[in-house]
C-alpha cells in the first residue's frame, strides 16, 4: 500500500503542478508505472476545474466563467499538454525527416505552427464548454479530462517510444503490465458513468478513433510516439470528446 501511495503521488506530481510530498518516497522506478494514474489525476484536473466553474458562475457569466476555469488547467498543469501538442505542431508541421521532427519538437522556441496550433485548439475548447449547459459541464469535465488522459496513457502500450536518446519521458517509454493497463482504462472510463446515461459510452468510439489516427500518424513520421505526442494526444481526444458529447446531445437523445 505504501508503495502505491509513492507511485500515485509521483504521477500527480508530474501530470499537475502539486508538489511530491516530503513524506513520501521517491524512487526512479516508479516513474513508468506512475502513468497508470494517468486518468484519476484527469480526474481530480477536472473535478477541480469543474468547481471553479461551478463557483465563479455563482457571480460571473457564464463565458468568463469557462475562461477562468479552462486558465485553472493550464495553470494546475503547468500547460504540460499543450506544451506538448504546441511542440508536435511545429515538429510535423515543419519537419519532413523522422530527425528534424525529433528535433523540433526538442526545441524550446515555439514556432509559427504552434502557435497557429494552440491558439485554435483553445479557442475550439472554449467554444465546445460554452456550448454545454452551466449545469452538465463540471460533470463533463471530469469524464473529459479522465477519458482522454486514458487513451493517451495507452499509447505507452500500443506503440514503441521513437526517442533513443535520453529524454525525460523516457521512464514512460516502458510497456504497461495487463493488470496495470486494465486499470488504467477502467480508472478513466468510470467517470463516463457521472453524466447519467448509458449512451454517452458512445463517446468512446470517436476519441478512440482519434488516438488511433494520432497514433498512426507518428508511427508513420516517427516511428512511435514521445512525451510530446502523448500531451497532443491527450488534447486532441479532449477536444473530440465534447464534439462527441454534443452530437449525442442533439442527435441521439
Amino acid at each position: 500500500m505504501r508503495r502505491e501511495i509513492d507511485i500515485f503521488f509521483t504521477g500527480l506530481s508530474f501530470f499537475t503542478r502539486i508538489p511530491f510530498p516530503k513524506w513520501a518516497r521517491f524512487e526512479k522506478e516508479y516513474q513508468h508505472e506512475a502513468i497508470k494514474y494517468f486518468p484519476i489525476s484527469g480526474t481530480i484536473i477536472g473535478g477541480l476545474a469543474g468547481l471553479v466553474f461551478y463557483l465563479a458562475n455563482l457571480v460571473f457569466p457564464f463565458n468568463l466563467s469557462v475562461m477562468l476555469s479552462m486558465g485553472f488547467t493550464v495553470l494546475f498543469t503547468g500547460a504540460l499538454h499543450e506544451d506538448g501538442f504546441m511542440d508536435v505542431c511545429d515538429g510535423f508541421g515543419g519537419g519532413w525527416t523522422r530527425e528534424r521532427i525529433l528535433e523540433i519538437m526538442k526545441d524550446s522556441l515555439i514556432g509559427a505552427f504552434g502557435v497557429t496550433g494552440i491558439v485554435f485548439l483553445v479557442m475550439t475548447k472554449f467554444f465546445c464548454q460554452y456550448s454545454i449547459s452551466a449545469a452538465q459541464l463540471p460533470l463533463i469535465l471530469i469524464a473529459a479530462h479522465s477519458v482522454s488522459r486514458m487513451f493517451a496513457a495507452t499509447l505507452v502500450n500500443s506503440h514503441q517510444y521513437a526517442r533513443t536518446e535520453n529524454s525525460k519521458a523516457k521512464d514512460y517509454s516502458q510497456k504497461l503490465s495487463a493488470k496495470n493497463l486494465i486499470f488504467t482504462i477502467i480508472t478513466g472510463i468510470l467517470p463516463l458513468a457521472l453524466l447519467g446515461n448509458i449512451k454517452f459510452f458512445l463517446i468512446l468510439i470517436p476519441v478512440f478513433l482519434s488516438k488511433v489516427l494520432l497514433g498512426r500518424y507518428f508511427n508513420i513520421w516517427i516511428g512511435g510516439f514521445t512525451g510530446d505526442c502523448i500531451g497532443a494526444t491527450q488534447q486532441v481526444c479532449e477536444i473530440v470528446f465534447y464534439l462527441s458529447y454534443m452530437v449525442i446531445i442533439n442527435q441521439v437523445l
